[in-house]
């Protein structure tokens, strides 16, 4: 597979590119926010798209009163079906008393031919009552699914964060969600309470103190949706809606340890969700909603690896959930598993570690990643690796995720690039020959 490798971007600011869904349904564009360090969001305020063509860039959204405390953007997906882009929104009245945080975030969508109006996603409501469909606290890594018509996102709870200070007993532990379409309202709280255009609801439990040797956790974290549409089971029937994710729990000697686990999710959660009380109480942490079908699918040696950090990836199909982990030799490699467990299958065998996360193309025949300072293709039928550009110094190499065109012919990432003696995160773009 013969690309050409372009730099797209070339002013002197940062372009961070997400971990997934950078490309437009049409391929035109890519999104992209002002970060130029991953760790920078609380300080970013703008959210913008760069044309593939001509390399022209449209900012299509701009924080009010934004300082170094926040509100801050970033993160963005463009919607598979829509000309609609989702981020994280740190909450309005960012300060530095109340500062950007995991607990003070939320799901921010704007519409491409509307730049500048945004649209909230999840409704947040801090204060009792609580409303169903509502959230209490921050969400990020959104995730469309295939058709666009749900978003998954990790969670952390503002209301459980608050009573950790005075009770170490409690803590405010990582989990996901999703969102559904349905609008909720809540009361005005300043602007700490927002109404949001779809029913949240959250569908991993976990708990501070996990049985040792069960399948409790600690943390859920780092999804994906399984398929473009779903997956089979092994009955053959067919799963429309399910999420893999990392869990992290306790072995029998009490060592913690990441596997992945899977949630089949029914076509009628809302209504079943609709009909339950997600809040009983202040101390409580957020209901689960019944029908959901949990499973543990890895039963792995040493677990999935944290570092680099990385998202689990769902081949189109549903048959294949890719992730990292250590091999015999202490490298990090790619492996996939079916959502309906088994053996997990090594899909590369370098002499040195995958560096970030990864993407399948959308016709499931390839998976794209950096290692050895390099982007790499491999097809997954002979699991041939193909290094597509030329290896870097550690100065300029590629960074973060690759990520595919809807159509397969291209791929972006980032890259520092000096300028003036200092870097910027630019984007570069690999086109087929």
């Amino acid at each position: 597979m013969e690309m050409e490798e372009l730099q797209l971007t070339n002013d002197a600011c940062g372009h961070c590119i997400n971990s997934t869904q950078c490309f437009s349904r049409d391929g035109d564009w890519i999104v992209y926010d002002g970060r130029n360090d991953d760790t920078q969001i609380a300080s970013t305020g703008t959210i913008s798209i760069v044309n593939t063509g001509s390399g022209e860039i449209r900012k299509i959204y701009q924080t009010s009163d934004q300082t170094e405390y926040g509100p801050g953007v970033g993160a963005a997906t463009f919607s598979p079906v829509m000309d609609r882009v989702l981020f994280i929104h740190g909450i309005r009245n960012a300060s530095a008393q109340h500062p950007y945080s995991m607990t003070r975030r939320t799901g921010v969508a704007v519409d491409t031919d509307s730049p500048g109006v945004p649209v909230f996603m999840d409704a947040r409501n801090i204060v009792a009552p609580f409303t169903n469909g509502a959230l209490r606290g921050g969400t990020h890594a959104h995730t469309w699914t295939g058709d666009g018509e749900w978003i998954s996102f990790t969670y952390n709870d503002h209301v459980i964060e608050q009573i950790q200070k005075s009770n170490s007993a409690i803590k405010d532990l990582r989990t996901i969600g999703i969102m559904v379409p349905g609008r909720v309202i809540v009361p005005v709280n300043g602007m700490e309470n927002n109404n949001g255009e779809m029913f949240s609801m959250l569908i991993a439990e976990v708990t501070e103190n996990p049985a040792h040797g069960s399948a409790q956790m600690e943390k859920a974290f780092d999804e994906t949706w399984i398929g473009s549409n779903g997956y089979r089971r092994t009955d053959g029937s067919w799963q429309k809606r399910a999420i893999a994710y990392q869990g992290n729990l306790r072995n029998d000697k009490g060592n913690l340890k990441t596997e992945i686990f899977i949630v089949d999710i029914p076509d009628d959660i809302l209504q079943q969700a609709a009909s339950m009380s997600f809040h009983p109480t202040t101390g409580s942490r957020l209901a689960i909603p019944p029908g959901l079908t949990h499973r543990r699918i890895s039963f792995t040696a040493n677990g999935v690896t944290d570092s680099p950090r990385h998202w689990l990836r769902s081949s189109a199909d549903g048959s294949r959930i890719a992730f990292l982990a250590e091999d015999k030799r202490g490298h990090i490699q790619l492996f996939c598993i079916s959502p309906n467990g088994g053996i997990p299958e090594q899909l590369t065998n370098f002499d040195f570690s995958i560096q970030g996360p990864f993407n399948f193309s959308s016709d499931g025949r390839f998976i794209a990643y950096i290692a050895d300072n390099s982007v790499f293709i491999t097809e997954l039928s002979t699991a041939t690796a193909l290094r597509v550009t030329q290896r870097t110094d550690d100065r300029s190499k590629p960074v973060g995720a690759v990520n595919w065109s809807y159509d397969g012919s291209m791929l972006c990432y980032n890259r520092y690039v000096e300028m003036n003696g200092d870097n910027f995160l630019q984007i570069f773009l690999l086109k087929k020959r």
